[in-house]
């Protein structure tokens, strides 16, 4: 199982957006793909429509070791598409993290149990430097990181970096970068915004030997797939589809086979 993490240390930087779509046009192609939502906002759990019930064990009791994976893990209304939910009470499990030993690696210790029930598991981090964000980079075979096309996405992008590069120094983080996403670049007609092209400029000027990913764009169509469980090609609108990929043609080259996963040997969800 490839693991890919979607990382920035910002918020609305397209994280979430980014590993929805990511998802989504993975299982399309006939990948067997697990999402982790890692973000107490819980924003990728809303995006799947999946609804955490009372006593419903979450990714905070997978961490904890509270309840096996596999009773972490549930059906989404996609094909092809799993989740790891969160909520709110996530954020309890940063003390648990501090005080475990090698806390960093709990989160790539866990998924190892279901590696051979997945082709891809992708998470969704959270925008703040805290241990759920550590976990979920340190997981990563592959770090992806939307930064908007602006002042502030730049800022984050050079914080995400630096982060990257801290772990590296003490071999926690021995994956690598999958690439940098843009988001939100704006154009009006066929001419781009002046402070999207400058920003994503110096997004490759900071991020010099990094995969620069096209551009999600600053469309409202991406917003309205979401809300209506829909892939931006079943809107009619594949050409938004390009950052996505564009991403999967790497990995293929990097990780994936052109055949994916036929078989699955034990029985996933709840």
């Amino acid at each position: 199982m490839l693991t890919i993490t979607a990382a920035s240390l910002a918020g609305g930087q397209g994280k979430t957006t980014s590993c929805f779509f990511l998802g989504l046009a993975l299982a399309r192609s006939g990948y067997k793909v697990l999402m982790v939502d890692a973000d107490p906002q819980s924003s990728l759990t809303f995006y799947l429509g999946h609804e955490v019930e009372p006593n419903q064990p979450t990714l905070l009791e997978v961490l904890k070791k509270q309840v096996t994976v596999l009773d972490g893990i549930y059906e989404s209304s996609f094909s092809n598409l799993w989740i790891i939910p969160s909520d709110d009470g996530l954020e309890v499990v940063q003390e648990y993290l501090s005080s475990t030993a090698m806390g960093e690696l709990t989160l790539s210790r866990r998924l190892k149990q279901v590696k051979e029930l997945f082709d891809v598991c992708i998470v969704d981090s959270p925008p703040q430097r805290t241990q759920i964000c550590l976990t979920a980079v340190v997981a990563a075979d592959e770090l992806l990181i939307p930064a908007e096309a602006s002042s502030k996405g730049l800022h984050s992008l050079v914080r995400t970096l630096q982060l990257v590069e801290e772990l590296k120094s003490v071999d926690a983080f021995v994956g690598s970068i999958l690439g940098i996403i843009p988001f939100r670049d704006k154009w009006v007609g066929r001419t781009q915004a002046k402070r999207s092209e400058i920003s994503i400029k110096d997004m490759k000027e900071v991020a010099v030997d990094a995969f620069i990913v096209p551009s999600i764009l600053e469309s409202e169509r991406y917003k309205q797939a979401i809300d209506n469980g829909k892939t931006l090609e079943e809107l009619g609108y594949p050409d938004l589809e390009l950052p996505f990929i564009k991403i999967i043609e790497v990995l293929k080259t990097k990780w994936l086979s052109k055949n994916p996963q036929s078989e699955v040997t034990r029985t996933v969800g709840c």
